[in-house]
């Protein structure tokens, strides 16, 4: 048992309902070759996304598919995603289809993994909103100004929103976007902020360059997400105030390489990040910034289920080492989206989400791999595999 911060060595573990009962300490080790350890927390996805058969455009497939089918689709990413391991996700740009999603997972009414959502809140011609072509008119909501930006954040409250994404610099698959372009002024941030956490609503920045993450550090959001031109002073700065960095590594090499299909626009957008990011972001872990599993897994660069190899890569580039890579995707980042005292870790009245699997992860990460999945509990109740026989 590797129980979300260290290893306990042999135990049986019993739940009752959606909940952990006991932890108990055996002599014995009956099952050798196996381990427990907590479902895995993903800080960063983006369920609604195409999961059908088959290549879709990623610009054009919301354009051109309803909202209901598309609530079907981030439900279908959903399960997918449970069944490699991940039983707790962040969605990094919602609406109504994940505050929907979430309310029918939490109540009962679909087996489902447990879901945290930030709706975003975007200037006209940001990152978010140029995702959208311009000639289209049917566009997410945008807000600029102060008072437009505090009304959005409230917009987002009202919904049923667990937290609110800001982005702070431009994007990467963003088109006619540039990542070094500046989101927002400084006081339509300090705006959202204040008004994101004025309704205990934790914020979480989009951030690439060093000036967006000065900005998102300066103005005091929770968790920075790519961060990937960081500099040692900001991660010192990062690491003082307890703001985390979710560094989203794979999404941003296939882009890169051309293993996935965009535009050449987005591919030279992200080499040029690439080229720059692995000393920047080991360096940031030497002087103490707190890094956590974030994939931006949307289903067409990033699938549901390379949650294991993102952590993977992370321990690579980064130079976590296996247990602090794996804390980085259980009671770490399940702190960083609020669930801290109820997932990520296991003990007595925590959540009954762990996985069984071959091998310890915890002292070779190699072992963190989908093809050693055993077993996956999720709220209680196997959603894949078989649980080893007592």
């Amino acid at each position: 048992m590797w129980d979300g911060r260290r290893h306990l060595g042999p135990c049986t573990v019993e739940w009752d309902g959606a909940v952990l009962t006991a932890l108990t300490p055996v002599a014995e080790d009956r099952h050798p070759g196996l381990c427990v350890v907590p479902g895995l927390v993903d800080t960063h996805v983006h369920l609604v996304g195409h999961a059908g058969p088959g290549q879709a455009d990623f610009a054009t497939w919301p354009l051109t598919t309803t909202a209901s089918e598309q609530v079907l689709h981030g439900l279908a990413h959903a399960y997918q995603a449970v069944r490699q391991g991940v039983t707790t996700m962040r969605d990094m740009a919602a609406g109504e289809a994940q505050i929907a999603l979430r309310r029918a997972f939490d109540q009962g009414l679909l087996d489902g993994p447990r879901l945290v959502v930030h709706c975003v809140v975007g200037m006209t011609g940001g990152h978010v909103d140029l995702f959208t072509p311009p000639a289209v008119g049917a566009r997410p909501p945008t807000a600029d100004g102060e008072d437009e930006c505090r009304r959005l954040v409230r917009t987002w409250a009202r919904a049923g929103t667990d937290g609110i994404k800001i982005t702070t610099s431009g994007g990467v698959l963003s088109m006619g976007d540039r990542s070094e372009w500046r989101n927002y002024t400084r006081a339509e941030v300090r705006a959202i902020v204040d008004e994101a956490h004025a309704l205990g609503l934790p914020v979480a920045a989009h951030a690439h360059t060093e000036a967006g993450v000065q900005v998102a550090l300066e103005e005091g959001v929770d968790s920075i997400e790519h961060g990937t031109l960081m500099t040692e002073e900001q991660a010192r700065r990062a690491a003082a105030q307890g703001t985390t960095v979710a560094p989203t590594l794979l999404i941003n090499e296939v882009i890169a390489n051309g293993a996935v299909p965009v535009p050449d626009e987005a591919r030279a957008k992200a080499a040029r990040l690439v080229a720059l990011r692995d000393e920047r972001l080991r360096r940031a872990v030497e002087v103490g910034a707190e890094f956590v599993l974030g994939t931006d897994a949307n289903g067409h660069h990033v699938a549901f289920g390379d949650q294991m190899a993102e952590v993977r890569r992370m321990d690579e580039v980064l130079h976590l080492g296996p247990e602090r890579a794996l804390r980085a995707a259980t009671s770490r980042a399940a702190a960083v989206v609020g669930l801290g005292d109820v997932v990520g870790t296991l003990a007595p009245a925590f959540g009954a989400d762990l996985l069984v699997m071959r091998g310890r992860p915890w002292e070779d990460i190699a072992h963190l791999a989908t093809d050693r999945l055993v077993a996956v509990v999720s709220r209680g109740r196997l959603a894949a595999g078989e649980l080893p026989q007592p």
